[in-house]
């Protein structure tokens, strides 16, 4: 029979069990949807606990009968609390099962607010978005898609808002930091805008492009303010340069007058707009609706312009150069008025030089800088790589500009995209054209695009385009023959340069094209490679070691012109950049080519050249060297050549090395393996250094070579 103290202990128990339960309720109906969720947790795991005992208490399989002899008191615990426990299992079904009918609508309703919002109607948004969370109060994506509609509402407190309770269900919410961020920013809140954007970062480092976007605007709208009140300060002080600009704007904005007021008008506001307080009061003062006059307007659109109306563009182009320099908001707003992006394009093709010459440097305000070319990139320039190329029939400064241009926009992955579709039909002709010198050409602004297109080529689809036109093969070609007037000029010397790295590029593709014109660029590039200029002489050893590999009639053909020759004094010379190509091509000659081996043995002897490469740094170089090496061992007489070298415990410590080039040991262990075979007392000395194991390794590697 239990005491009375331990009944009294069970009873409390009970009590206990009771009052948690009962709290377990009540945090289950609570309004607050984060203390209903922990209730939800904390009832998860006590059935979890009670199925676990339950289970423990069935596999038992000695039972002790003195606790089964328990009181009645202990019973009532145990029946009241399962009880309990029952229906709040009951109850946790029934709410999980509200919860996903109420998830089904939250989401039907989050779709109804997606719908609005493409539509623009952000109201009817807000609406829906606020329906789906009465249904399901932690649904992250509601709270952030409510923050982006509240933002577009100007609503910036209740985005904010949102984003916070966004936060409070997925602390790691990237949406909801970038949303509280533009809200922030908004809000002219800079420093907590910032610090939602490095929120941002940390929680996912990837965004890191992300991040800088969303800091420069910040530090732009920042400078934007503090330029605006300090021109205002000036204008209230009622600084002379400040009202000139304000007093011009309002005369220009005057409607019907003759074309030449607004010229003049335009020119002297040019002058006006000097610094950066000019250039804020023009912006402040809407001097970019300028376009709303239709006599500007008319000129700048009009398809043929007569000299008055070319001669107010000019002035236009002069002013906006004025307002746009260095000013990074400016730049933004002069590309967000309609049609001055199209507009710039035709300007470039109309023609005028004056009209290109002023239209050329308002763009280069925009490509010498990073956010510049930026802007510049959400415009179409589709046109640009074409009509950029054209100004190198430009004997003045139009050529060096343009190409400036082109360079600094060449390395812009969108505007490689935007070139694909028109490098076939309107750039390709053109490059044709230039390369084969018909006509007056700036050759040095040849080179600088050509260099431009070389760079362009990292776009695998421009290159692929490229590569697979024999039209621009022999294009190439063409100047290489050295065809052109000015041959011996340093500028054609510079294209030959160019040439030769844009050659090299559309080498990393191999198609049919390629195999086609492999004989005749491999018989251009060994004529260069007797030239004065030790670059030419490198690139053209570079080319040579791309093309070879596609065919072996172009292999043959550089073997008879004496390549190999060529190859080791490149090697004994020293140079790195040009050693790394001229090893490669050797070895591309010497793998299908006797002749090459032999040329090899008899122009080397002792092969002290690649012995030497062999304990180069570079593992391409050393790789390349033991292949040569392993192709001239199958020569009779080479191995013994290598008597006394060396040769041994190099090679052996190449092919028991840890290189990352799987290609290093491979092609040692070749060599090795080939020089002991061909040669019984290189075996004694390796027996000596213990490298047998590693030769014997090294056989399935010669047995299968």
């Amino acid at each position: 029979m239990l005491r009375d103290e331990d009944t009294e202990a069970d009873f409390q128990r009970f009590l206990r069990r009771v009052d948690d339960v009962a709290n377990l309720l009540q945090g289950l109906n609570s309004p607050d949807s984060a203390v209903q969720e922990k209730a939800i947790a904390e009832t998860e795991k006590r059935l979890r606990e009670q199925g676990a005992s339950r289970e423990e208490e069935e596999s038992r399989t000695i039972v002790n009968r003195t606790l089964i002899n328990t009181s009645g008191a202990a019973r009532a615990e145990a029946v009241d609390a399962d009880g309990f426990l029952a229906a709040l299992e009951k109850d946790a079904k029934e709410r999980a099962q509200r919860r996903r009918r109420n998830e089904q609508l939250a989401n039907a309703l989050k779709e109804q607010g997606n719908e609005a919002f493409r539509r623009g109607d952000f109201a009817l948004a807000v609406q829906r978005y606020s329906e789906g969370l009465e249904k399901l109060r932690d649904k992250q994506e509601l709270y952030t898609n409510r923050a982006q509609a509240y933002l577009k509402l100007r609503e910036y407190e209740k985005a904010i808002s949102d984003c916070e309770w966004a936060l409070k269900c997925n602390k790691n919410c990237l949406k909801a930091y970038f949303l509280m961020g533009k809200a922030h920013l908004a809000l002219q809140h800079f420093t907590e805008a910032r610090q939602c954007y490095e929120e941002m970062l940390r929680a996912d480092p990837r965004k890191e492009n992300l991040f800088k976007d969303c800091v420069s605007e910040a530090r732009l709208e920042e400078k934007r303010l503090r330029d605006e009140e300090r021109a205002q300060r000036e204008l209230r002080a009622g600084n002379v340069a400040a009202l000139s600009v304000q007093e011009l704007l309002q005369r220009i904005s005057s409607p019907d007058q003759d074309i030449l007021y607004y010229t003049g008008g335009i020119r002297l506001l040019a002058g006006a707009v000097n610094g950066c307080t000019g250039q804020t009061l023009f912006r402040t003062n809407n001097g970019f609706s300028i376009l709303r006059n239709e006599t500007v307007r008319g000129a700048l659109c009009a398809e043929s312009k007569s000299a008055a109306e070319a001669e107010l563009c000019v002035s236009l182009l002069l002013l906006w150069q004025a307002a746009c320099a260095g000013n990074e908001e400016n730049q933004r707003l002069l590309l967000a008025q309609p049609d001055v992006g199209a507009q710039l394009a035709e300007l470039l093709s109309s023609g005028t030089p004056q009209l290109q010459r002023e239209t050329l440097a308002l763009i280069s305000l925009y490509s010498e800088n990073e956010s510049g070319r930026r802007l510049l990139l959400r415009q179409d320039l589709s046109r640009w790589l074409q009509i950029l190329m054209a100004f190198v029939k430009s004997t003045d400064a139009r050529a060096d500009r343009a190409m400036n241009i082109l360079s600094d926009l060449s390395g812009e992955e969108r505007f490689q995209a935007q070139c694909r579709a028109v490098i076939s039909t309107g750039v390709l002709p053109l490059l044709a054209q230039l390369l084969v010198c018909s006509g007056p050409v700036n050759a040095a602004a040849l080179a600088r695009g050509v260099g431009a297109l070389g760079s362009l080529c990292a776009d695998v689809g421009l290159r692929a385009q490229l590569a697979g036109s024999g039209e621009c093969w022999q294009a190439c070609l063409q100047l290489l023959d050295g065809g052109c007037p000015d041959a011996s000029s340093p500028g054609y010397q510079q294209c030959v340069f160019a040439v030769l790295g844009l050659m090299m590029n559309l080498l990393l593709e191999s198609n049919s094209t390629i195999q086609d014109f492999a004989v005749p660029i491999s018989g251009r590039c060994l004529a260069l490679l007797s030239h004065q200029d030790g670059r030419i002489v490198t690139r053209a050893t570079g080319v040579l070691s791309r093309v070879l590999p596609a065919s072996p009639s172009a292999v043959e053909e550089v073997v008879k012109a004496g390549v190999v020759k060529k190859m080791l004094k490149f090697l004994r010379a020293g140079g790195h950049l040009t050693s790394s190509y001229a090893i490669k091509t050797l070895s591309i000659c010497t793998k299908s080519s006797r002749r090459a081996q032999e040329e090899l043995l008899k122009w080397d002897k002792r092969l002290r050249v690649l012995l030497k490469l062999l304990e180069s740094g570079d593992e391409l170089t050393v790789g390349n060297a033991a292949f040569c090496l392993g192709q001239c061992l199958l020569l009779p007489g080479a191995a013994s050549a290598l008597l006394g070298s060396g040769a041994v415990p190099l090679l052996l410590r190449l092919a028991a090395s840890g290189a990352q080039r799987t290609s290093v040991q491979k092609n040692s262990a070749i060599a090795l393996g080939r020089l002991c075979m061909a040669e019984p007392r290189h075996i004694d000395q390796l027996r000596k250094l213990n490298g047998l194991a590693i030769l014997n390794s090294s056989m399935k590697y010669v047995h299968s070579s």
